[in-house]
């Protein structure tokens, strides 16, 4: 299981920031944010950041910087999604959360199955009305929402020949897909991907000057050559082409095991990466979250993306 290691380390979280304020032996230390395939948004001039964490849901931090964390105070349990709100009572894994209408939209996976839950506030609590996964047939994980002129799109991984990610159109209540949709974008094909096992996960999309990035992570997170890769298309259904200098996010300083990433644009309009990595060179869990800069660069007759190998490392504060 992916997460069942967090729930030690979530639990003395919750315990210590639910401390006796009033309590003047209190101290306040900080923790590198123990997030998995963490997701940031930026709302109303706060950061959100997601990730897989809790046997019971999906946790939630907040920053003013990205460096300092704390649990906001509407979610006193940790958590933006408590398992009773949904369906499936296990492996919440990667979240991602998007404002659309005055709604927020909580896509994630639970028992390896694609959901999608709502919210009026963006620390929760994201409930579903109908309990079901957008896709009840299969096993599906790591989905992320897409727009193209206005067109919702979801990407996904499928389980088919290793972990391979598609791309299918939504409707527009953005709680369906249109199976007849589905296309195939990437799967295991470079050298570098092969280590351990076969596995093209975490896709995530940006455009940029007219080309669509799609970043993605392979071989399993268990391993420490866990690493970022790109390609590119014209059209957001592909064909996708990979860039030959993959991976562009790989041990970066002293982290290994990096990757399940997604990007977002910060209070300076500049776009960012967010990566888990593992605990350390001897242990994966638990996985802390990481933020670098994202930039593309001319390189020949191609403009490449390029994740700057200088990190930040955020703190959670624990009283």
């Amino acid at each position: 299981m992916r997460n069942s290691a967090f729930l030690l380390i979530f639990c003395l979280i919750i315990s210590a920031c639910s401390c006796n304020k009033n309590d003047t032996e209190q101290k306040t230390t900080s923790v590198k944010v123990p997030l998995g395939d963490p997701f940031i948004m930026l709302w109303d001039n706060t950061y959100y950041a997601y990730g897989t964490l809790s046997e019971n849901g999906i946790a939630v931090f907040v920053s003013n910087d990205l460096i300092n964390w704390s649990i906001p105070k509407e979610a006193a349990s940790g958590l933006a999604l408590h398992k009773n709100d949904v369906w499936g009572d296990r492996w919440f894994w990667a979240p991602e959360v998007y404002h659309i209408n005055g709604t927020f939209y909580m896509y994630f996976s639970a028992d390896e199955h694609i959901c999608v839950a709502t919210s009026n506030h963006p620390s929760g609590p994201f409930k579903q009305q109908i309990k079901k996964p957008i896709i009840d047939n299969e096993k599906c994980i790591d989905n992320s929402l897409v727009f193209d002129n206005g067109k919702p799109y979801m990407l996904f991984n499928r389980f088919n020949d290793g972990n391979v990610i598609w791309i299918a159109e939504m409707e527009d209540n953005l709680m369906e897909i249109k199976p007849e949709t589905m296309v195939q974008c990437i799967h295991v094909s470079q050298p570098w991907e092969e280590i351990w096992p076969r596995v093209n996960e975490g896709g995530f999309i940006v455009k940029h000057n007219n080309t669509f990035y799609l970043s993605y992570s392979a071989n399993s997170y268990e391993s420490q050559f866990y690493g970022v890769g790109f390609a590119t298309a014209t059209s957001i259904t592909g064909p996708w082409i990979k860039y030959s200098g993959n991976p562009i996010l790989q041990k970066p300083g002293s982290l290994v095991g990096v990757g399940h990433s997604a990007m977002f644009i910060d209070k300076e309009g500049q776009l960012r990466i967010v990566f888990h990595a593992h605990n350390n060179n001897e242990h994966i869990h638990p996985r802390h979250m990481y933020i670098s800069s994202v930039s593309f660069e001319t390189t020949g007759n191609e403009e490449i993306m390029v994740i700057d190998p200088n990190y930040l490392t955020p703190l959670l504060k624990v009283n």
